[in-house]
């Protein structure tokens, strides 16, 4: 059985076209953060974003993870009130983690394939310590307590912030274990010194699947302007952007040198998180340049307003893609 992505602009009737039906869907809203998720800042028009199967939908519940599955595919999501503190924010972060992994084994032990993390205030200082820093020790030890790889093999993700609202979390699984890849550019996200906080954050730089027969899609995490472990280009977003860029094209890289699939980043599926406003043009005059401005990268593009996981870093990108023909 396949899975499909398809990224469209919002419409009433959307639940059923060309014999797919949605494994998993959200949408965007331009100029409004809703239910977590970070406001759209460009295109001018509400978005859909869906992940399709042609296989019957089942749908269910597991602690605070609402899921469904199609026998192969299960996709599933939370939206949680956040926390006041800094050890609550750590637990509640633990039982969201703990309850995925509980859906996980409840179908047969599928595997990770992507996470999409939102949460309020990612920068901010609660107790003592940045948002973002208590959600990686609350994320970090429910992998190692659900015995998960919170290292090497750990799932391709991104984790932004949202000016205020409830935590969401919503993840892409399949049946087979996704092939990590890391960027030789970059240390590895899970080596990060503790500079950088209590535990490391627990994703790979991206992850290989095959969603379709004979096909591998590339999942990217969010990457920004990181060179080694350090935030490069302090203050200008455009070498920021093309700093972005440049990670992206060493995963891909990567990638190509692990498999004989070959990936472009023009054709692929992207999402740019801004951090202020009034960057929005810069950092798309950028980005359409490097992939091309009738690209369907380009076209296809969604950029949304969302704070990234240090405060000096100003735009980060995430994308997938299918292997070229």
């Amino acid at each position: 059985m396949s899975l499909q992505f398809e990224r469209r602009p919002h419409s009433a009737d959307q639940t059923r076209s060309a014999g797919v039906l949605p494994l998993g869907q959200r949408d965007l809203l331009p100029g409004v953060a809703q239910a977590g998720l970070p406001a759209v800042l460009h295109p001018a028009r509400a978005i859909t974003e869906r992940w399709t199967s042609a296989s019957p939908i089942r749908s269910s519940r597991t602690g605070l993870i609402r899921h469904q599955d199609d026998g192969q595919w299960l996709y599933g999501e939370a939206v949680v009130p956040m926390p006041a503190t800094g050890v609550a924010l750590q637990a509640l972060t633990h039982q969201l983690y703990a309850d995925l992994f509980r859906t996980l084994r409840a179908h047969g032990g599928r595997h990770l394939l992507k996470i999409w993390n939102y949460l309020p205030r990612l920068n901010a200082e609660l107790d003592g310590l940045e948002v973002y820093r208590h959600f990686n020790i609350g994320r970090q030890q429910a992998f190692l307590d659900a015995g998960a790889a919170a290292f090497e093999g750990a799932p391709a993700a991104c984790a932004l912030g949202t000016a205020d609202g409830p935590l969401s979390l919503a993840f892409l699984a399949g049946p087979q274990a996704p092939r990590p890849v890391e960027n030789p550019r970059q240390t590895s996200a899970y080596h990060y010194p503790a500079d950088y906080g209590p535990r490391s954050p627990t994703f790979s730089r991206a992850a290989l699947v095959a969603l379709a027969p004979g096909r591998e899609t590339l999942f990217v995490s969010g990457t920004a302007s990181i060179v080694g472990h350090a935030s490069v280009h302090l203050g200008d977003v455009v070498q920021q952007t093309q700093e972005a860029l440049r990670n992206l094209h060493a995963v891909l890289d990567a990638a190509h040198a692990a498999t004989p699939a070959r990936f472009a980043l023009d054709q692929f599926a992207h999402t740019v998180y801004v951090r202020h406003a009034a960057d929005l043009d810069a950092v798309r005059a950028v980005f359409e340049q490097a992939v091309g401005a009738d690209s369907p990268a380009a076209r296809g593009a969604v950029y949304l307003l969302a704070d990234v996981c240090r405060s000096e870093l100003l735009v980060e990108i995430e994308c997938h893609g299918e292997s070229t023909p």
